[in-house]
């Protein structure tokens, strides 16, 4: 989230949303549609927007081409569509995105144009201060104040308190069976203006673009959608959390955490139950409760462990056991494998045998960059020993970057071999540059260390 200092009456109204909302559990807002269209709060959310990035939806447009065509005439007339509810959301472009280690698998990812992301990013800026003051402290996904990295460390230190009984489970494409009509009563819990309602309604219901094999545009969704929320859409992690506060609602209802002795820790569409010997008693409520509102966990996915036997996987990091210096056997975290195995293969394409042709200095940018990205988000936990073996890993890869890049020419060129000084000169230029693991900071409880990662994108 961008900082709204730019912006004071945008941060001021939502500090009243979230106290109004917290005063009063059961109020709904009534008046919130003609803030949408507020020249504050769409420059706001253009510019968190922008701050995102993202690829173009169906309609081809870049955030340069709207800076060419003037961002304040841009978000003028898309603020009188507004105004004048003339305003009709375009269609999703869907892409899909390969699963890790998952051959003929995807992710499906719907990619809403940058015009409805920003009316969507407006609408969040209003929706967000009031459903915060709703959600469960154990709900981490998606949330000011909230990380991944507190997510973990919740799960850390429930094993260290005797949680050690893990139902490791997972949802059956969430995003994609989140029903439309019980997600809008959890909306309109809170919020009753029905244009912005209508707002919400439109974006579940748009039609869905997807190029096939052949380069045709198949067409799917639609009015007739009953189910589903696109992820991509700057709306879907809200609404997302807002539905699976049934859930945690539900748990906290029927006095699960005494009953089955547990603490449910939730991020986004992931979840894990933390029981004192009671997984399976806590496996069924969930299945219930999850099969109430339309949910259904991953049967083949979802599994109950004993950490003392075997280990868990959640959020890009492995629970198990782990063994101190002086043997000693306990309960901790290390980076996960699907993690290692990313930063190997991104280090290997940077320094492939395509990429001899960049500088030394481009090169060390490239890789300083990754090392930091990955080091920032698994940080946390067991961490000496492979920070060791990436740094050789690293190293080993500028060696072999080096050597390809004064390697031996053909004898038709007519040129010389490099002397093999050049390529030590060039090995020593580079390593001298980079960033290695083990000089990064491992500090597992400083405020720094549970904020989100700049690798995110390592959590798979």
């Amino acid at each position: 989230m961008i900082s709204l200092a730019r912006w004071p009456k945008v941060r001021e109204l939502r500090e009243k949303l979230n106290g109004k909302a917290k005063a009063e559990k059961g109020y709904r807002f009534y008046l919130l549609y003609d803030k949408v269209f507020r020249k504050d709060f769409l420059e706001a959310a253009y510019a968190q927007c922008r701050a995102n990035g993202g690829a173009p939806g169906v309609d081809s447009k870049t955030f340069e081409d709207i800076e060419a065509y003037g961002r304040e005439r841009y978000l003028a007339e898309l603020a009188e569509e507004l105004k004048d509810r003339r305003y009709e959301p375009q269609p999703v472009r869907r892409v899909l995105i390969p699963k890790e280690n998952q051959p003929g698998k995807f992710r499906p990812l719907g990619i809403p144009t940058i015009r409805d992301r920003i009316v969507q990013q407006a609408v969040k800026l209003l929706l967000e201060p009031i459903f915060e003051a709703d959600f469960t402290d154990n709900a981490y996904g998606y949330r000011a104040g909230k990380s991944a990295h507190a997510a973990i460390e919740h799960v850390a230190t429930g094993l260290r308190n005797g949680y050690t009984e893990v139902v490791d489970a997972d949802l059956s494409k969430y995003f994609d069976t989140i029903p439309h009509h019980e997600l809008m009563r959890s909306v309109e819990r809170r919020v009753a203006d029905p244009k912005v309602l209508g707002l919400i309604r439109r974006w579940l219901k748009v039609p869905v673009h997807e190029v096939n094999e052949r380069g045709k545009t198949v067409i799917s969704g639609g009015k007739k959608t009953k189910q589903g929320t696109p992820q991509g859409g700057v709306i879907s992690p809200l609404l997302a959390n807002i539905y699976f506060r049934r859930f945690l609602m539900a748990w906290a209802k029927f006095g699960l955490e005494q009953k089955c002795q547990s603490q449910v820790v939730n991020y986004a569409d992931d979840f894990v139950i933390l029981t004192r010997g009671c997984a399976k008693p806590a496996l069924l409520a969930a299945h219930k409760i999850l099969k109430s509102i339309g949910l259904t966990l991953n049967e083949a996915k979802t599994r109950v462990c004993q950490v003392w036997k075997e280990s868990f996987d959640f959020l890009g990091y492995t629970f198990g056991v782990q063994y101190s210096r002086s043997n000693r056997r306990y309960l901790g975290k290390t980076p996960g494998k699907k993690g290692v195995a990313k930063y190997r293969e991104t280090v290997r394409q940077i320094t492939a045998s395509k990429q001899v042709s960049k500088t030394p200095e481009t090169m060390a940018a490239k890789l300083n960059q990754v090392t930091r990205g990955y080091w920032n988000y698994y940080r946390l936990g067991t961490t000496v020993q492979l920070r060791h073996q990436l740094d050789g890993y690293l190293w080993e890869r500028v060696q072999i970057w080096a050597e390809r890049k004064y390697k031996r020419p053909r004898k038709s060129t007519g040129a010389k071999r490099q002397p093999a000084r050049y390529v030590r000169r060039l090995t020593d230029k580079l390593r001298a540059k980079l960033v290695y693991g083990r000089e990064l900071p491992r500090d597992h409880h400083s405020r720094e260390a549970l904020q989100e990662g700049a690798a995110a994108c390592f959590v798979q």
